[in-house]
């Protein structure tokens, strides 16, 4: 039974004039060979483009590196599968019976897949501008919180460069615990290195913040000890 998406069309922000462009996007290719597969693939493009274009004009003096930086930190699986769970999207996907049993309906690279396919249903059924303001609107709290300092060098990549300067052992990432409900979890992530006799541990709302945030106490621990 197809779930009413009136509900879902309010959380996305956008009206469907042509209703099965939806229903295709949140259409698993475990329930039927008519999937969201080929949606997803516009969807992706569309939303590099988009982010791009956005990013070139937001930061006109930033260089093309920390540009595609600042772009990854975004276009990326885990927070389209933030913004899935934003939109209650698991309530909605149309799947099989076997990925439905095995939880596909959590799993986060399908959420993330099903985000890009909804951007291309979108662009499908209106064009691109229409399209392109609606990527900016899901995206704007993330877009406002942007910090070029946070993207000159990301702490986890200046951690690993320390470690095989000095050739030693590369940082092990372990989570440690993972609580609150689906759409606000919590990581606890520890970082563990040779040069620290005890793990340093943190918490944040997603598993890569939590891991860039014990990189970034590690490093800050080195730094208040001289090592040969």
């Amino acid at each position: 039974m197809t779930p009413d998406l009136s509900r879902l069309q309010h959380k996305i922000g956008y009206q469907f004039s042509d209703i099965s462009l939806l229903q295709l996007a949140l259409t698993h290719r475990s329930f039927s060979r008519s999937n969201n597969e080929r949606l997803e693939f516009l969807g992706d493009a569309l939303l590099s483009a988009t982010i791009s274009e956005h990013l070139y004009h937001q930061f006109p003096e930033v260089k093309e590196g920390i540009l595609s930086r600042l772009r990854s930190s975004l276009v990326n699986g885990e927070t389209l599968a933030e913004l899935a769970l934003e939109m209650s999207l698991s309530d909605y996907l149309i799947m099989g019976s076997g990925e439905l049993k095995s939880g596909g309906f959590r799993r986060k690279s399908i959420l993330a897949n099903t985000v890009e396919a909804i951007i291309g249903a979108t662009f499908l059924d209106s064009n691109t501008q229409q399209c392109q303001t609606l990527i900016l609107v899901w995206f704007s709290s993330r877009l406002n919180s942007l910090s070029i300092n946070d993207h000159l060098k990301d702490p986890k990549t200046t951690l690993q460069e320390l470690l095989q300067a000095k050739k030693l052992p590369l940082p092990a990432y372990t989570v440690t615990n993972i609580s609150g409900a689906c759409h606000q979890q919590s990581f606890t992530v520890r970082c563990e290195i040779s040069l620290l006799q005890q793990p340093v541990e943190a918490t944040a709302n997603s598993r890569r913040q939590a891991e860039k945030q014990a990189a970034q106490e590690v490093l800050k621990l080195l730094e208040k000890t001289v090592y040969d």
